[in-house]
């Protein structure tokens, strides 16, 4: 596996589209030249659910193992196969695992070696000198 970073933000709809806008506009004078690829989450709670611990599983032992077939992938992680389709799916939906056709199976992909969690925690430089003041 290549080394490739998927960033996972938690920001508002309005700070999405505003990296969206500059991204394309990069895009448009060649400048886009990062390797990173994202997805934004709009909260907290939206965070823990995608990146909890048992789905962080499923995408560390899809990653290291490379399964062939869900089944393979519930197997490797002594899981039923309904409660793993339905996490794989929608992993894949937001974009954090993809799925390549084998024959009958649907073959479970990582495409990253590495999760980069984006948070602000709302201290800026004013918010510092207030805090500093206090």
């Amino acid at each position: 596996m290549t080394e490739n970073t998927l960033t996972v933000r938690v920001e508002s709809n309005d700070e999405f589209f505003d990296r969206a806008l500059e991204a394309a506009a990069k895009a448009d004078a060649g400048e886009l030249t990062d390797d990173h690829t994202g997805v934004s989450l709009p909260d907290e709670a939206a965070l823990a659910r995608v990146l909890s611990e048992k789905n962080l599983e499923l995408i560390r032992t899809t990653a290291r193992e490379e399964p062939k077939s869900l089944r393979e992938l519930a197997r490797l992680v002594e899981r039923d196969i309904k409660n793993v389709s339905t996490a794989i799916n929608d992993l894949a939906e937001l974009g954090l695992v993809e799925f390549e056709q084998d024959g009958r199976s649907k073959r479970p992909v990582v495409w990253y070696s590495h999760i980069h969690v984006e948070y602000d925690l709302g201290v800026g430089a004013d918010d510092t000198e207030v805090a500093a003041q206090e």
